[in-house]
């Protein structure tokens, strides 16, 4: 009964993070800033201003699927970001290009997450298929399974704790600089950035807390010695 609780309980938080991130997009991605600005040149507005010259600004079609890739110094926005002008596009761009200046400035927490990304990657497949492969074979002893999981869980916990100050951090760089840059205005606009990119935040928060819940789940059995019920 437990184990449906948290299921349906982690479901619900992400679902709702997800939700509430898309309604707060789409309330403030209509109408034009005053700057006149689209995320494209936002971006490398502050790109330039930092001195980056590496970095692609490139465009796809997948939604709010926007992300800066370390590895390939490549700026990635959605088309509605990368041509809009509204305060969502700009705050949406500038948080990825905080990334940008994260990784130029050698912020730590940056490269933990990147160090981290292959061992995290094994660990997800290890939580999705493990359990699977333990109940149609039934080759894997019970508390081997138990001790697997919980160090998966750990790893996938760990990296989304690491996430949460590299998002944050982002979020904190991107409101700094399009106001220092005048790309936003005071009042609106730049309540209007700030209500997208805390509620972006949050769904970080919900994939740590859920990553914590399971990896509690598997661990205190554990050191307690007691069966889940």
């Amino acid at each position: 009964m437990t184990i449906w609780i948290l299921i349906l309980g982690t479901m619900a938080l992400s679902l709702f993070a997800v939700a509430r991130v898309k309604s707060v997009y789409h309330r403030y991605n209509r109408g034009t800033v005053l700057s006149g600005a689209t995320g494209a040149e936002a971006a490398a507005l502050i790109l330039r201003q930092a001195g980056i010259q590496d970095v692609e600004i490139a465009v796809h079609d997948q939604m709010l699927g926007d992300h800066y890739d370390p590895l390939h110094k490549r700026l990635v926005l959605s088309s509605q970001n990368y041509y809009g002008a509204t305060p969502a596009a700009l705050g949406v761009a500038a948080h990825e290009a905080g990334h940008a200046l994260q990784h130029a400035h050698a912020y730590k927490p940056l490269h933990w997450r990147m160090a981290a990304v292959g061992v995290t990657t094994y660990a997800n497949q290890v939580v999705m298929w493990l359990p699977v492969f333990g109940i149609f074979t039934g080759l894997i002893q019970p508390m081997v399974a138990l001790w697997v999981l919980a160090l998966a869980w750990g790893v996938i916990m760990l990296f989304n704790l690491i996430t949460l100050p590299v998002e944050f951090d982002a979020s904190r760089r991107a409101k700094i600089v399009l106001r220092n840059l005048n790309l936003i205005e005071p009042g609106s606009e730049a309540v209007a950035v700030s209500r997208v990119l805390n509620a972006a935040a949050w769904t970080y928060v919900a994939a740590f807390i859920t990553s914590l819940v399971y990896f509690l789940w598997h661990l205190l059995p554990l050191l307690t010695g007691r069966d889940r019920d």
